[in-house]
């Protein structure tokens, strides 16, 4: 049996979606910023997928800003309000657990003196306090940066709660939505944001296409310069049919968001009720309440998680040690540490994201499998060997 639980990291294309885009790359393929007939044909396309995604998050269309995807956006919104900032402030907030797109954005502003950050600290379910990001604001604060929803563990922040207080201020407020598309709502008033970035690849659409939400009155610096694009904002030719099938996609996810959310909440509730009562040394890391529907994150005591991720992928199974954008990293997870979770706990987590596809069957295989996997790993384990005599482990 193939069973696909690394939907965090990537998911597959949608048949409607596909469908959507096919015409658009040879059929309709004329270049939207030409005068012509063919490019007036693909900007007919481009403006309505606009307009479809602006009404899918309470947005106007001339808020909607494309771009490659996710990183691209997180680091146009960050970069983008330090270096636009009129009375210099410098101060940028984010959270400990922020995907390496927003991190890395951070370090690389630190590094060159354009920017101070602050780093929040979460409990131990993964949340940020309201009151942290209140009494971190000063007169300097350029832009607050929260995720909506952690790509490893999956905690959904009180981002609406944070949005009020941090705009009531007059600070931007930004958040990275990439890993809650397709199960939370996003619409961007509810949530008080003026900044949002989304990815398509993470609910079924393409990959190398992306968004920036961007509030009317907002005024960013270009991250990218070079053609006219983007109202001016974003230089680089309209990727045409990417930004259809991000459209058809992001409707889809919508449309059947109550029934997917539903069906994968109780696969996720299974398969973590039966891993914690029938795998020994076993810890869910996160909380349960605020915890995304297709989000499992486990640690298993006395073993690499590599070494389970490997046996898994032998039985046909693909999961995650973590973010796909830092696997190859041999650091235990920032995210998990950030948690209070032990660095040897943090080696041996596995990350298992279900899709709106997952069959209860494909559970039922990956928990036994595991199981068997645990067993045998644990067996060749001299600390966990030492435990069963000892009963020193805590």
């Amino acid at each position: 049996m193939k069973v696909y639980l690394d939907n965090s990291a990537t998911t597959a294309v949608e048949k409607e979606v596909l469908e959507a885009m096919l015409p658009y790359f040879s059929d309709i393929y004329g270049n939207p910023s030409s005068l012509h007939s063919f490019g007036r044909q693909a900007l007919k396309a481009v403006d309505e997928s606009r307009q479809k995604i602006a009404a899918l998050l309470g947005a106007k269309p001339n808020e909607i800003y494309f771009t490659s995807g996710g990183t691209e956006s997180d680091n146009w919104a960050i970069k983008g309000a330090v270096r636009a900032s009129k009375n210099k402030r410098r101060q940028v907030i984010t959270s400990a657990i922020e995907h390496p797109a927003l991190l890395e954005t951070c370090e690389a502003l630190e590094k060159s003196g354009e920017a101070e950050v602050t780093y929040l600290k979460v409990n131990k379910e993964g949340l940020v306090d309201p009151a942290d990001v209140k009494k971190a604001l000063n007169d300097d604060t350029v832009i607050v940066s929260i995720m909506t929803a952690n790509n490893e563990m999956g905690a959904i922040q009180p981002i609406s709660e944070i949005g009020e207080i941090v705009r009531g201020e007059g600070v931007l407020f930004h958040t990275d939505a990439v890993q809650a598309a397709d199960t939370l709502d996003l619409n961007v008033n509810a949530l008080n944001v003026d900044l949002l970035s989304l990815s398509a690849h993470k609910f079924h659409g393409p990959k190398g296409i992306g968004l920036l939400y961007m509030r009317s009155g907002v005024r960013l610096d270009r991250l990218i310069n070079g053609g006219h694009q983007e109202r001016r904002q974003r230089a680089g030719t309209t990727n045409t049919p990417l930004i259809v099938g991000m459209a058809k996609a992001l409707e889809i996810s919508v449309r059947d968001r109550e029934r997917n959310v539903k069906h994968m909440t109780e696969l996720r509730d299974y398969f973590i009720g039966r891993a914690l009562n029938e795998i020994p040394y076993c810890y869910l890391n996160g909380g349960t309440e605020r915890r995304l529907a297709n989000n499992i994150n486990l640690s298993f005591g006395f073993i690499e998680g590599e070494a389970i991720l490997m046996s898994l992928d032998l039985k046909g199974i693909a999961v995650s040690s973590g973010s796909a954008c830092s696997s190859g990293s041999l650091e235990p997870s920032h995210v998990l540490l950030a948690l209070g979770v032990k660095e040897e706990l943090a080696h041996s987590s596995i990350r298992f994201s279900l899709g709106r596809d997952t069959t209860k069957e494909e559970i039922e295989y990956t928990i036994n499998t595991l199981k068997e996997i645990v067993d045998r790993l644990r067996g060749m384990s001299p600390l966990f060997n030492i435990e069963k005599r000892t009963g020193s482990y805590v």
